[in-house]
């Protein structure tokens, strides 16, 4: 069976840091794609012929607004069949996070500020690519 290259969901408001994540990312070698919140990432197929499943969605706390972004939260992860979840939190405060079911945990919280580069390590440490699937995704 062929690698399917890992299908990465950014989940933040800024489009200038979800773009230069996205081609950074990219550029490693993932598929990633963007989106500029939790309404807008529900809009994504989960079947995307010629496409990996989604395996990572790396949230951006300002995306976690709302009543309702618990709820969202949860059914974008159970949609894409619980994927990892990153989240990019706010530097040198705690945060308050909405409660997640017990199914649904951060696999890891990156505290801002971050560079890109250390954004992509981190998706590395929780999708390794094999050395021959490590190039550009274009």
């Amino acid at each position: 069976m062929p690698f399917v290259v890992p299908r990465i969901l950014l989940v933040m408001p800024e489009q200038w840091p979800r773009a230069l994540l996205r081609a950074a990312l990219r550029e490693a070698g993932y598929d990633a794609v963007g989106a500029p919140g939790l309404p807008a990432a529900l809009r994504y197929r989960t079947v995307v012929p010629e496409r990996g499943p989604v395996r990572l969605v790396v949230l951006d706390q300002a995306a976690l607004r709302g009543a309702e972004a618990g709820r969202e939260l949860a059914t974008l992860s159970s949609r894409h069949g619980h994927p990892d979840l990153m989240l990019l939190a706010k530097g040198g405060s705690t945060v308050a996070l909405p409660t997640l079911t017990p199914e649904i945990g951060w696999r890891r919280i990156v505290r801002r500020p971050a560079s890109i580069a250390q954004l992509v390590d981190a998706v590395r440490t929780i999708l390794p690519l094999p050395p021959e699937s490590a190039r550009p995704v274009d």
